[in-house]
């Protein structure tokens, strides 16, 4: 008995392992593409000595507050969290993809009791028992490349899903250093209004000391209360939106709103541009341009699986099982038994070349998606660096009008007091320096957010180093070699 248990398992394991040698040489392989997908210009419109920096860029600031904000975000975020689970989940998918790769076994036992009587008056009866147990084989023969393709498909689906979190890791980046900029630039405005504010009632009580000197008119002492009451107005939405801006950080930051507080920081402007690179560098540095090349490359081998499911499949199987009417004779008794099977489609209906066709379809529609995203990238990147431009330009100019509004107050506030001009000059001018005031607050804040844009735009590696909150990810082991795309 000792002898027939090695011979059995030796004879399927000869059989499985020649069958699975035979699937050395697969015909069907996605075709190569000859041409660039996407052609993108030699460089961008403007032009950067700066290295290429692919890390925090956060960090550039120089804000510590910021700088925990943001891996507070990478680590608890919602959006990233949910990243993180469909990671998993296309890890595990494909782990299933690869699974027809190899055979399969499974193990068996059976027991049977069988109780029979006969009719002749006797009253005879006769029962019996079976025990068996055994092990069942399986596998199937890759001629034609099909399970290959599938597997490959699902690994790229899998990289995908990783690129898709590195995306979602560097909006989330980009959206926290974003609301703490808008926050800080909220409170500039506050201090700014709250200054205009004293600024105003300081105007308003000379006027009406004036006033009382019947030096100036009641006139005058309107328009500058009316004046007063209008910079008051400004700073209730500035509150406001202030408020609302931490709340949107705290739920960037996966917590309930009104729990987040941020300190009051000083935001100098840029410093000079970034090392770009070139236009062909975003293929490789944009998560969201790699996640769409490999989408592209999974569905190319879906194409090659759906062609070579259309050709004849071989099966083998096999079966080895010992049998006794006791548990003491169970290994009396054995049987071995393989087979193997062909089955190729004749009549479908047309389903597996549908299927092919529908493939093929899906191949174009995720060649446009590559293009759009590759151009996308490249567009905002130029989009970022052309705002920057204008707007440094554009906060020079308001910064020359702010200085001439400043002078032309100071006039209009002497000739008043000297009785030659009335209050009107000086209301007019009051009023255009304190409104270029909070413009400038506002345009030195989408500066910086231009900046915010272009790094994000840019793309980069470190999110190669996020850490999974769940530190299951890492135990899905998925063989990443022999990959296209």
């Amino acid at each position: 008995m000792t002898g027939r248990i090695p011979y059995c398992i030796a004879s399927m394991a000869a059989v499985f392992l020649l069958a699975m040698a035979l699937t050395a040489c697969s015909p069907f392989r996605p075709d190569a593409r000859t041409t660039t997908l996407a052609p993108l210009p030699v460089a961008y419109t403007l032009y950067s000595e700066q290295p290429r920096e692919m890390g925090k860029w956060w960090e550039s600031i120089g804000n510590a507050e910021l700088n925990g904000l943001v891996e507070t975000a990478l680590a608890a975020n919602l959006d990233i969290i949910q990243a993180w689970a469909r990671l998993r989940q296309a890890g595990a998918v494909s782990v299933q993809s690869s699974a027809d790769k190899y055979p399969t076994l499974d193990a068996t036992g059976d027991y049977q009791h069988t109780r029979s009587s006969a009719k002749d008056g006797t009253g005879s009866s006769t029962t019996s028992e079976t025990h068996a147990i055994g092990l069942e084989a399986g596998y199937e023969i890759d001629l034609w490349g099909r399970i290959e393709a599938e597997a490959q498909s699902g690994r790229l689906d899998y990289r995908a899903s990783r690129e898709d979190l590195n995306t979602s890791a560097m909006t989330v980046a980009g959206e926290v250093v974003s609301r703490w900029l808008e926050i800080q630039s909220q409170r500039r405005k506050e201090r700014i209004i709250e200054e205009q504010i004293k600024t105003n009632e300081t105007y308003l009580e000379l006027i009406q000391l004036r006033f009382r000197n019947s030096i100036s008119t009641a006139l005058d002492v309107y328009q500058q209360r009316q004046n007063l009451a209008k910079v008051k107005a400004l700073l209730p939405p500035v509150k406001s939106q202030e408020q609302l801006l931490l709340n949107e950080l705290a739920l960037l930051l996966g917590k309930a709103a009104g729990t987040v507080a941020v300190s009051d920081a000083e935001v100098l402007e840029p410093r000079e541009l970034p090392g770009l690179g070139l236009p062909a560098d975003l293929l490789a540095a944009r998560p969201d341009v790699r996640s769409a090349g490999l989408s592209l490359s999974s569905a190319d081998w879906s194409v090659t699986a759906a062609r070579a499911n259309r050709l004849p499949s071989l099966t083998l199987a096999g079966s080895g099982q010992y049998s006794g009417a006791q548990l003491g004779t169970l290994f009396d008794n054995w049987m071995l038994s393989l087979a193997g099977a062909v089955v190729g489609p004749i009549f479908d209906g047309g389903y597996r070349k549908a299927e092919v066709d529908k493939a093929r379809a899906v191949v174009d529609e995720r060649l446009a998606a590559y293009r759009e995203t590759v151009y996308t990238a490249f567009k905002e990147v130029e989009d970022a660096l052309t705002e920057e431009k204008w707007q440094k330009e554009y906060i020079a100019a308001l910064s020359a009008q702010l200085e001439a509004s400043r002078i032309s107050l100071r006039e209009a506030v002497s000739r008043y007091a000297q009785g030659l001009d009335d209050y009107l000059p000086v209301l007019s001018a009051l009023m255009s320096v304190q409104n270029l005031e909070v413009t400038m607050a506002a345009e030195r804040t989408n500066l910086m957010l231009y900046r915010v844009s272009l790094y994000r735009a840019l793309g980069g590696t470190w999110t190669e180093s996020l850490p999974d909150p769940d530190k299951r990810t890492a135990d899905i082991n998925i063989e990443q070699t022999g990959i296209e795309g």
